[in-house]
């Protein structure tokens, strides 16, 4: 991980914070101690899922007013420890999660997830959560009526999303969404716009400063001006700082072409390609034929293969690959499957 690429990253997002705008680092993208820690340097906040995430950054000495949470499905062992360090601000997107927030905190103040366009996004989020906006303003009346504080929405355009009409979009269903609460009584002041700042995946992507400039203008346009907005870049702030350095532990020709095994696959490290992200791939070997070949992983299981018809020049046994961008769910995904090691991250 190159620490200078953390720090441009960080910079960018905080030219963008103030009292009206709040960024959040998603833990989940790498949670790696020497990345949290170039993060808690910096003015940043930090978003967290689950017990874990918040212990590692109470570890550090991260202030929990630093802290969110936007997971809307969560334990009752994890709500108590939020209400234990003063976290009492929860993300929902089902009755039975206001009804258990409601037992624990009754004037907890909610957040509501709505569904919006994931198609411009390479990891698509709008199936596992998220409430239909044309049912969202009954959701929070429903929350009302349990004496709970909805204060207001959040949604996420999808992992790795390559489209700042996206965010037009999104900002669009929210802000119907908003008005009609207002016209029911409802006056919400926050609006939680989640991650989805790309990396650099191969595609054509909008910067952190075009993006901004697409939801600072819809804003503008559909929202009152005191607004309280947030963000959450994951993979947005660190992916393209991470090279994950592979070595080659075998080849072999197949019916249909040239494979190449590497120290690292689906299961320890590179998980994401079975979703869809695409990863470039480097090798210092002087052969410049560029073969189309398969790179696998080193586990027994014919499911980990990483990419198909790459492009690379002819790597041999023991030579080493770099596959970039591999700052963002990398380490955070892999396992121990068949005994294979988790990759190590190293800031320089």
């Amino acid at each position: 991980m190159r620490e200078s690429i953390i720090n441009a990253r960080i910079k960018e997002f905080e030219d963008y914070q103030s009292e009206q705008c709040e960024v959040y680092y998603a833990v989940k993208a790498n949670s790696d101690i020497g990345v949290l820690s170039l993060i808690a340097r910096s003015g940043l906040g930090f978003e967290i899922a689950s017990e874990g995430e918040l212990e590692l950054l109470l570890n550090l000495g991260v202030s929990s007013q630093r802290i969110i949470t936007s997971n809307p499905i969560k334990s009752s062992q994890f709500i108590e420890k939020l209400l234990q360090v003063g976290i009492s601000r929860f993300v929902v997107d089902s009755y039975d999660e206001l009804e258990k927030i409601c037992s624990q905190k009754p004037d907890a103040e909610i957040v509501l997830r709505i569904i919006v366009d994931n198609s411009q996004s390479t990891w698509p989020l709008d199936e596992k959560y998220g409430v239909e906006v044309t049912e969202a303003n009954i959701f929070l009346q429903k929350a009302k009526s349990l004496g709970l504080n909805p204060i207001g929405l959040t949604f996420h355009v999808g992992s790795q999303c390559v489209s700042d009409a996206a965010w037009k979009s999104a900002l669009f269903a929210a802000s119907n969404v908003w008005d009609q609460a207002a016209s029911e009584g409802i006056l919400l002041n926050y609006l939680n716009m989640g991650g989805g700042f790309p990396a650099s995946h191969g595609d054509v992507i909008p910067n952190i400063k075009e993006t901004f400039r697409s939801i600072l203008s819809c804003l503008s346009d559909k929202f009152p001006s005191d607004i309280q907005i947030a963000v959450e870049p994951g993979r947005g702030l660190v992916a393209d700082a991470g090279v994950l350095v592979a070595s080659v532990i075998g080849k072999a020709t197949r019916r249909d072409g040239e494979w190449v095994y590497l120290d690292v696959g689906v299961w320890n490290g590179l998980t994401e390609s079975i979703g869809g992200i695409e990863y470039s791939f480097f090798t210092g070997n002087s052969d410049v034929s560029g073969k189309n070949i398969t790179i696998a992983g080193p586990s027994c299981d014919s499911f980990d293969v990483v990419s198909k018809s790459v492009i690379l020049n002819t790597p041999m046994t023991g030579d080493r690959i770099m596959i970039f961008p591999a700052g963002a769910y990398t380490s955070t995904y892999a396992s121990n499957f068949n005994g294979m090691k988790i990759p190590e991250v190293i800031v320089v």
